[in-house]
């Protein structure tokens, strides 16, 4: 190996990790650049001094936006609002962001009348949230010669929630158990904007409430 690629080397492990941050200002390098105005004007190729002057004329950072084109392209702009504007944007995303889950529900074969209506609660409430539910039927014993119990049970639940959900994975075998996996109609990000709506109009007929109250009590009473 050659002296100066070892030295390059060691120049870029001393250096540590390369920042992902794009070069601003005096950290820019280069001869001459390609420049974009604060609007996004295109001012053309100029002399790296040149830009810099820019900058300073606008009060306004020559910021990096294309490293790798020949020459490389910098714009002017207002470095630290843009950083703060996308952390925001990105906060948001993250927020707003919905990563479908999915719920587990296990029944019995002969499960009882109050505990069916019990589980199937559980399963409208997932399915109202956006979520997926698998639905697991537990065989024992003989119950593993009667798979149609479990076929008619799956079946039973389906079309009680049909209005919410649908039949994203169709019932079949495995092992001692019998699966079945329900979809809902609603996106999760559809069901959770419904949600935030439904909470922020109770809390306006709380406040509503509570208004009233206050002005039914400040009344004088009749002589």
């Amino acid at each position: 190996m050659c002296a100066a690629v070892r030295q390059t080397l060691a120049r870029c492990t001393r250096g540590g990790p390369i920042s992902a941050e794009p070069r601003i200002n005096d950290r820019i390098r280069v001869p001459e650049v390609r420049l974009v105005g604060p609007s996004g004007e295109q001012v053309g190729i100029v002399p790296l001094a040149k830009a810099l002057e820019l900058a300073q004329e606008y009060d306004l950072d020559l910021v990096e936006v294309a490293a790798n084109a020949r020459p490389p392209v910098c714009k002017l702009m207002d470095y630290g609002k843009f950083k703060y504007e996308s952390a925001m944007k990105a906060r948001e995303a993250r927020k707003n962001q919905a990563h479908t889950v999915i719920k587990e529900m296990k029944l019995r074969p002969k499960i009882d009348p109050h505990d069916y209506d019990t589980k199937k609660g559980h399963v409208v409430r997932f399915l109202k949230q956006g979520d997926k539910v698998k639905i697991t039927i537990m065989f024992r014993g003989r119950e593993q010669s009667r798979p149609e119990l479990g076929f008619r049970l799956l079946q039973r639940l389906a079309d009680d929630v049909s209005d919410l959900g649908f039949v994203e994975s169709n019932p079949k075998q495995d092992g001692r158990n019998m699966i079945m996996v329900l979809g809902p109609h609603k996106k999760k990000t559809e069901a959770m904007a419904e949600a935030r709506e439904a909470q922020a109009a109770r809390k306006a007929e709380r406040q509503q409430g509570s208004a009233s109250a206050e002005e039914s009590a400040e009344e004088p009473a009749e002589a």
